[in-house]
């Protein structure tokens, strides 16, 4: 690792060396065949397989700064690689290398009647930048990703993350470089120094064509408030699990719990309870049991407080928070209305989730609220790019622009127009 204190003179130019870079590669990567992005893909894929040992390694000195830290459980959870966590990361690379490859396929083709034949085809975005806080996972599913869909990529992840993210970077550049591909294509910013965002933000003077944010509001509120290029916004997942009164006990039960506390501090946990009125007798009680035996702290509204069920009044700040942790608001509604009103009203329009058995309530939650992925019982915690099938994902889109949802390598993707005609002319 380049220190901050060497490179604070000189990180603009290191930094435009990574873009010039990094555009040099993205030219190649573009025309590059499937086969050899395929081949790529496995062979990072190997590598990680192989250096399980270096990257573990690596991962126990990130884990071990953040206890000296002081960082959350819930920080230290989305930090921490295992053994099984780099099997899921070998079985990811190994899934994205068998997607179909997206560069040069026809979204669409026409004629028109003068005899013109009209195609949309798709075609990489170019380099892309990709600033993310504590998850090393993240580094291989941008990555590859990005080499997927023929794209160069720069990662400037976290400083906590700092150690892990190099040893899955090495990997990934061994599996370009087997196959003959330019290593620029996947490049790691080699320090820690916060001015080197500032730099990427800036577009490297023209060398990065989109920048993709994955991490707190703090992050996302200054990319998009400095970046001088396109951003994919990932926004905090301020996600809502709605109880309608029509909902099955079991499934409100188990969705609900798996929802909040399969892992707190992923982006697609639940951070909201809202319940219709007519069930807070039957299901609110079994289901606030179950997230309590698994530690969770349970803030509830003053109805929820009257009925003694809940001992924590939760404040007009719980509905704005992504508590990343063992906590939930929880609050009671008098109808699908209300709760669709809160919900637009304080989501973030990453995910939500109604538990119900009536088709009428659930289209209506479909169709009246207006946030990237909607699930209908279905724990929340599928708001996953791999869960989606696209192998992975660089981040979850809560804008409107391009990209929604999981951006996997379509999302990384543009399109140009090819017509082709035989020898007509504009009269």
């Amino acid at each position: 690792m380049i220190s901050a204190e060497i490179l604070s003179s000189d990180l603009p130019a290191l930094m435009l060396d990574l873009g010039r870079k990094a555009r040099a590669a993205a030219s190649k990567l573009a025309t590059a065949s499937a086969e050899r992005k395929h081949a790529a893909l496995i062979g990072a894929a190997q590598a990680v397989n192989d250096h399980q040992a270096e990257i573990l390694a690596a991962n126990a000195l990130d884990m071990e700064n953040a206890r000296a830290k002081g960082m959350t459980q819930a920080f230290q959870d989305r930090l921490l690689l295992t053994e099984a966590r780099l099997n899921g990361i070998v079985d990811a690379l190994r899934t994205i290398a068998e997607l179909p490859d997206p560069v040069g396929s026809i979204i669409a083709e026409w004629d028109r009647p003068n005899g013109l034949h009209i195609e949309r085809v798709r075609t990489p975005l170019g380099v892309i930048g990709v600033i993310y806080e504590s998850r090393p996972n993240v580094t291989a599913d941008a990555g590859a990703l990005c080499l997927k869909s023929g794209n160069a990529v720069i990662l400037r992840g976290g400083s906590d993350s700092a150690n892990s993210s190099r040893a899955l970077v090495d990997c990934l550049r061994l599996g370009l470089k087997q196959a003959g591909l330019p290593e620029d294509g996947i490049q790691l910013v080699p320090t820690t120094d916060r001015a080197a965002v500032g730099e990427m933000l800036t577009g490297l003077s023209g060398n990065i064509d989109v920048i993709v944010p994955r991490g707190g509001k703090s992050l996302v509120a200054r990319v998009q408030s400095e970046a001088r290029v396109p951003v994919f916004a990932h926004l905090e997942g301020l996600v809502h699990v709605y109880i309608d009164r029509s909902a099955d006990l079991e499934k409100a039960v188990s969705i609900t719990l798996n929802s909040k506390m399969r892992r707190t501090g992923i982006c697609g946990a639940a951070e909201t309870l809202l319940v219709h009125k007519d069930v807070v007798s039957t299901h609110l009680k079994p289901v606030l049991d179950a997230l309590a035996t698994k530690g969770c702290q349970i803030r509830g509204d003053a109805t929820l407080n009257a009925t003694g069920m809940v001992t924590v009044l939760a404040t007009e700040e719980d509905w704005r928070t992504e508590y990343e942790d063992a906590i939930i608001s929880v609050k009671v509604v008098d109808s699908i209305e209300d709760a669709i009103a809160h919900i637009e009203h304080y989501s973030s329009h990453h995910t939500e989730a109604i538990i119900a058995e009536d088709p009428v309530t659930v289209e209506k939650f479909f169709n009246e609220i207006d946030s990237a992925i909607l699930m209908h019982n279905a724990s929340t915690q599928f708001a996953d790019g791999g869960e989606f099938g696209f192998g992975g994902e660089i981040g979850i889109a809560t804008g409107k622009m391009h990209a929604r949802g999981p951006v996997g390598v379509e999302q990384l993707t543009s399109f140009k127009y090819r017509v082709r005609g035989t020898g007509q002319v504009r009269p």
